[in-house]
């Protein structure tokens, strides 16, 4: 299954260790899904780990490289305005150009989209099997 983390889940994955974020991310390790990822994505991800949990330049750089290595990398060519949250639209944005199977996300605006152009969005609980 192709899959796209929003923002949220990567930072637990990368932040909380043994964690459903990691949980999650340890899937695609195992190669049982495949993760889409976009450089804006990526971008805010970078960011939110420098800013809110004072990651250097050095710890972010291995971030990226990890990330870009264990993901399959799209270029989105339309932008989409669907939710109020401009970063939720960049998520949604890399699943359709990803042709992703499903969107992982706590967001409240995404989830209320239950479907997006076939993409189903789905929390953390549901990707991991508990609901």
């Amino acid at each position: 299954m192709k899959v796209v983390f929003d923002t949220n889940i990567l930072v637990s994955a990368l932040v909380f260790p043994g964690g459903q974020g990691e949980t999650a991310l340890l899937r695609v390790l195992a190669e049982q899904d495949r993760l889409v990822l976009s450089k804006p994505i990526l971008d805010e991800l970078l960011g939110v780990l420098g800013r809110k949990f004072s990651r250097d330049a050095e710890e972010l750089a291995h971030v990226a490289v990890y990330l870009s290595e264990l993901s399959l990398i799209v270029r989105p060519r339309r932008r989409l305005h669907v939710v109020k949250d401009e970063p939720d639209n960049r998520i949604l944005e890399c699943a359709v150009a990803g042709r992703a199977d499903a969107i992982v996300t706590g967001d409240r605006a995404l989830l209320a989209l239950r479907k997006y152009r076939g993409v189903r969005i789905i929390s953390l609980r549901e990707y991991l099997g508990g609901a």
